[in-house]
């Protein structure tokens, strides 16, 4: 018997293209399921996580995972990548020269324990890591079979230096944001952002969607494009910057 998205948990936003929610920091990942090939969108934040999350899409999707995209480098979207033995690997320019290098791995596994991962798993986590092979500079087009086809879309920096977007075309359309985008709680600036080109980024975002698109956070529930215009503005008057 076919399992519903809802069984596993996952919310079915559009046909063929679902989310859920992960426990601890409310990440989103994606599924995008085409004929003969899927997409996943962030690996969750353990290799734990991410072997979970293959599995039920898998299940969910009916063959492979063939394709993961990675929306920013930050420890709760990449930490279970290495979980996807076998998947073409995407992720904006940058992110693997980023993820190779010693010092931005160990920045990586420190964010993680500080923010509650128990050490041990996240050392088996950055060292199984490796970098995505694929890296979007600018738009990228993924034929996942049949009449499926996402567009991956550097639209950063601006949570992150590497920020990536994919498109999911269809009625409606679907854009999963990373965490350019938050519901749950206002937007996260750390050390790596870059306020200053944040709204520029969520106004690619609106672009890239339009009017009547479902926008997928980071963190929270979907939303319209109402909601990310007026987080723009929110960012825009947070940072001081201007149109």
């Amino acid at each position: 018997m076919t399992v519903t998205w809802e069984e596993l948990g996952w919310e079915r936003v559009a046909a063929g293209v679902g989310r859920c929610r992960l426990p601890g920091w409310d990440c989103t990942a994606g599924l995008v399921v085409g004929d003969g090939a899927a997409l996943v969108i962030d690996a969750g934040s353990s290799l734990a996580e991410g072997a979970l999350l293959r599995s039920q899409a898998v299940e969910l999707a009916g063959q492979r995972v063939t394709h993961l995209a990675l929306t920013h480098p930050h420890f709760d979207h990449v930490l279970g990548a290495a979980a996807f033995a076998g998947a073409e690997v995407y992720g904006a320019v940058g992110v693997d020269a980023l993820l190779g290098a010693r010092h931005a791995r160990e920045a990586l596994r420190e964010d993680a324990v500080r923010n509650g991962l128990d050490a041990r798993v996240a050392d088996e986590a950055v060292d199984s890591l490796a970098p995505p092979r694929h890296h979007v500079s600018g738009e990228w087009t993924l034929d996942l079979g049949g009449d499926r086809q996402v567009l991956l879309a550097n639209v950063g920096p601006g949570h992150t230096a590497h920020d990536l977007a994919v498109l999911v075309p269809g009625s409606p359309e679907v854009v999963f944001c990373g965490d350019l985008v938050e519901e749950s709680g206002e937007p996260q600036a750390g050390p790596d952002a870059v306020p200053s080109h944040w709204p520029a980024a969520l106004d690619r975002l609106l672009d890239l969607g339009g009017e009547d698109a479902l926008y997928v956070p980071g963190h929270g529930a979907v939303v319209d494009a109402g909601f990310v215009r007026a987080q723009r503005d929110a960012l825009a008057a947070r940072f001081g910057v201007s149109r």
